[in-house]
């Protein structure tokens, strides 16, 4: 299929035709045409298509979407248009076909992002004008985002303002979804093992802490202006300055507003907004411009640091955006200083950076820990396979699974056996589990934290190389440690519990909190049309109390006995007592390929 791609700002508009398949990936999607109108003005603006930049007599965004068919004269047989939208809100985690009554909801939005999101509904409108035959899907900078936890979402306000929807939100989904995905490939590596920080420096910019397949945490806020420094916008601000500009200068809520907006950040720095300027003014010795670099940098830097002990470590760090790709010497700037997390640039990788062709340049040091690498922001060709998925007929119809609630419990290794137990001590295997060759066994271990202890936790079998202890979120508040979401295996970075069992302690790390998942055997996995690593959501408990679980993992083997678990304060939530089923919903092929 022919997917058309607008991305429409109050200055610019980009565009691009896509050509993908079912079951494409994205390296294999074929770009027909791309081009972008910048700097709208009462003269023209400039045009960049493949045959080069111009001078075009477009002098709004209007104008830029009505001439747009002429440029596509030879890329005709668009089969949808899909449109960047800045902020979804909570309600939309995927591509949304444009209805009536979500057009409506759209505009309810507008005061989450006053300043992206009219442009957007703007382009929508037209080309529903210029193409009223054609379905007009939404994807939302914030979809990506919306599974970053409560506790980096949440800001400590009053309840009546949080319940206006004041929250953090995250933005530049499309495009750190996007690198992280490519980052993976290039690795060799699926999502689902790696903790990724996304830098996505532009015009623009944000940080992404990707960890093992979902966004943690995103430097945007509510709306896109919190963080990193951007070519006009400040990034992180105390909010007191409201106040005290106010006082001082008479300022009112707009105009400050607006200042942090359109003349903050490289802009109020130095006077410029583009880095290539500001580096140039740099280099001829310009105080201010050599404090904003130093500005943007260490901002960027303090963000790695963040999100790396966020995620308890880093396995790669992505640069993309103009600044990303195209200055080696910021990157450069960024990294320095990281070497204790394993983090180096190698001199002549970084310089040599070609990413022609779609090609991905990795510039660490032979040896270092941590892999940092270098691809093209792609945000429309995200976009494009987004709405493509969305548009494929769903694989099969709903599907029922048994649920079970998996209250606290530990896998041990061997010598965790021998120093809670004694030197040659073995288990002794009690009732069996669902899972073939799986067993609860009869000996019992006592969870000590900090703030107290969690005794008669189950041990399960059989045997384990490394050993988890998985709890609930109230368990962790019990215990009083933090323990991360992650799915089974995923220890590395997880926080230290101490074991008691009758003949001694063993201290270990591998606490968790368990992602919710299902186990499925082969055969019924063939029939559901879902493949190992495949991501659901399923709807668990009834009418009144039930819940839909998004982003559920599907494990696929032969030896499976197909189940899903969530842990306590899950089953609790959705108000199941006792055996249950959930409805796993239909899904495109963009899920069941994982």
């Amino acid at each position: 299929m022919r997917i058309l791609v607008f991305n429409a700002g109050s200055s610019s508009l980009k565009f691009g035709v896509f050509d993908l398949s079912p079951g494409d990936g994205l390296g294999d999607a074929r770009v027909v045409f791309k081009g972008s109108f910048d700097r709208f003005t009462p003269r023209g603006c400039d045009l960049k298509t493949p045959a080069g930049r111009t001078h075009a007599p477009q002098t709004s965004l209007a104008e830029a979407i009505r001439a747009v068919p002429e440029y596509l004269a030879g890329a005709s047989g668009v089969t949808a248009i899909a449109h960047r939208i800045a902020h979804g809100g909570e309600a939309h985690s995927g591509p949304a076909l444009v209805t009536p009554d979500l057009r409506a909801e759209l505009d309810a939005l507008t005061p989450l992002a006053p300043l992206h999101n009219p442009a957007n509904l703007a382009a929508l409108d037209l080309a529903q004008e210029i193409w009223p035959d054609l379905p007009q899907w939404a994807v939302f900078d914030t979809s990506f985002h919306l599974t970053n936890p409560a506790r980096a979402t949440t800001y400590a306000v009053p309840a009546a303002w949080r319940a206006t929807g004041l929250r953090r939100y995250g933005f530049h989904g499309s495009s750190h979804k996007y690198v992280a995905r490519r980052a993976a490939e290039v690795l060799g590596q699926e999502m689902r093992a790696l903790r990724i920080i996304s830098l996505h420096l532009g015009n623009g910019a944000s940080a992404c802490a990707i960890a093992y397949g979902q966004s943690i945490d995103s430097s945007m806020g509510m709306p896109p202006l919190e963080g990193l420094v951007m070519g006009t916008r400040s990034g992180d601000v105390d909010p007191g300055l409201f106040g005290y500009l106010h006082r001082e200068l008479g300022l009112g809520v707009a105009e400050i507003e607006a200042a942090l907006y359109r003349d903050s950040g490289l802009k109020g720095l130095t006077g410029v907004s583009d880095m290539r300027d500001v580096e140039a003014r740099a280099a001829a010795g310009d105080a201010d411009a050599q404090l904003a670099i130093n500005i943007y940098a260490y901002r960027a830097r303090k963000y790695i640091g963040a999100y790396a002990a966020a995620m308890g470590g880093l396995d790669a760090l992505v640069f993309t955006g103009g600044i990303g790709e195209n200055a080696p010497s910021m990157r450069r700037r960024i990294c320095d200083g990281l070497d204790f997390m394993g983090l180096r640039l190698d001199h002549d990788r970084n310089l040599a950076v070609n990413l022609a062709d779609g090609a991905v340049a990795q510039v660490e040091a032979y040896g270092a820990r941590v892999n940092v690498l270098v691809l093209e922001a792609a945000e429309q060709l995200m976009i494009a396979h987004e709405v493509a998925q969305a548009m494929m007929p769903a694989r099969r119809a709903a599907v029922r699974v048994p649920v079970a609630a998996s209250a606290r419990h530990v896998h041990l290794c061997p010598r965790a056996v021998a120093a809670l137990f004694g030197e040659g001590y073995a288990l002794t295997p009690g009732k069996p589990l669902r899972q073939k060759g799986h067993w609860a066994a009869q000996e019992r271990v006592t969870l000590h934290g900090p703030r107290g202890e969690i005794g008669n936790v189950a041990i399960l079998g059989p045997l384990r190389d490394r050993t988890q202890v998985e709890i609930s979120r109230t368990d962790g508040f019990a215990l009083g440690i933090d323990a991360p979401v992650r799915q089974s295996g995923a220890l590395d970075g997880t926080p230290q519990i101490r074991l008691i069992g009758p003949a001694g302690v063993f201290d270990t790390d591998g606490l968790i909190i368990a992602a919710r998942h299902i186990h499925m055997n082969s055969a019924d996995a063939q029939a559901a049309g879902l493949s190992d690593g495949a991501r659901v959501a399923v709807r668990l408990g009834d009418a009144a109390r039930g819940l839909t679980f998004a982003d559920v993992l599907v494990r696929v083997s032969d030896a499976a006995f197909t189940e899903m678990h969530i842990d306590t304060d899950e089953a609790n939530a959705a108000g199941i007592t006792s055996a249950a089923e959930g409805e796993i919903a239909p899904v495109s092929a963009e899920l069941s390929s994982g």
